[in-house]
């Protein structure tokens, strides 16, 4: 009997070990550079396949600038405070609207979700709404607000609420039903369903919704901000980029475009990503 219980203590023991994650500097420190190193393997990749069509002429250098002219033109600028300015705006845009729309997409999609007659009567056209270009939403703007700071909320607001929507649906639908009937038994229901079963069953893929979310309100944001230019709105990245247009400088383009896309991977690193792995640990779906 005593051998017996030793053994199963071992067992349970073993099991728990295995159920603890394995800390240390060292394992965060691995971890870190096996996500860092790829990334950085491929843009020294990408920068060498660019330098060496320079090199070999494949266009006209104000056509295809090299990676030092267009580093040299990203100094410029940030000398002069446009990069400072131009960041800083379009977050600050981005980050408004996006917070409207989550504000906006998140009752909806409960309300698609629970409610049966909701569903039939807007689901669809909201599903449909997620696969329309953002852009399209700007002419409209305008024609309703002006060139104004308005105009490229309401866009940033149309492209990202339908993924939130959509994204709170899905998690709400793939809900195990026995969840809710476990609830429904221990007595929850009305409000207190929503809020101990409903809600933290949906989080996971509510946040995957967010993040997502966020990727179109970038988008959206940046359409709105090459189209909707005016000296009331500021400097932003998207204004910066039109510059670029205007003047035919392909270099100050091209800046633009890869701020713009560290911005959002920064962003998306930096907030979402970690959001997401936490809530994932918690439920037990990320084993790392």
């Amino acid at each position: 009997m005593a051998i017996a219980e030793l053994r199963n203590n071992s067992v349970e023991a073993g099991l728990d070990a295995l159920a603890l994650p394995v800390g240390g500097r060292r394992r965060r420190r691995r971890r870190i550079l096996r996500v860092v190193v790829p990334k950085l393997v491929a843009a020294a990749c990408l920068l060498g396949v660019w330098q060496l069509a320079v090199s070999l002429h494949v266009s006209a250098d104000y056509v295809l600038p090299s990676p030092g002219d267009v580093w040299q033109t990203f100094i410029d600028q940030a000398r002069a405070g446009n990069i400072s300015e131009a960041v800083w705006t379009s977050l600050r845009h981005g980050f408004e609207g996006y917070v409207l729309a989550v504000l906006i997409g998140t009752p909806l999609g409960l309300l698609i979700a629970r409610v049966r007659m909701v569903r039939y009567a807007i689901g669809s056209a909201v599903a449909a709404l997620q696969s329309l270009p953002s852009v399209t939403w700007v002419p409209v703007g305008i024609i309703w607000f002006g060139l104004s700071q308005t105009t490229i909320l309401f866009v940033v607001i149309m492209g990202a609420f339908p993924s939130i929507a959509g994204g709170l649906v899905s998690a709400v639908d793939n809900i195990p039903p026995l969840l809710l009937r476990v609830g429904a038994a221990l007595g929850a229901h009305g409000v207190a369903r929503y809020r101990h079963i409903v809600l933290p069953a949906a989080l996971p893929g509510y946040v995957a919704g967010l993040k997502q979310a966020w990727s179109f309100s970038w988008r959206s944001l940046m359409a709105a901000e090459i189209i909707t230019t005016g000296p009331s709105l500021g400097l932003g990245l998207g204004q910066l980029l039109d510059q670029g247009r205007v003047q035919v400088d392909m270099r100050l383009m091209l800046m633009a475009i890869l701020v713009i896309l560290a911005v959002g991977v920064l962003v998306d690193a930096l907030i979402f990503a970690p959001l997401d792995r936490t809530v994932r640990r918690r439920r037990g779906l990320d084993v790392a």
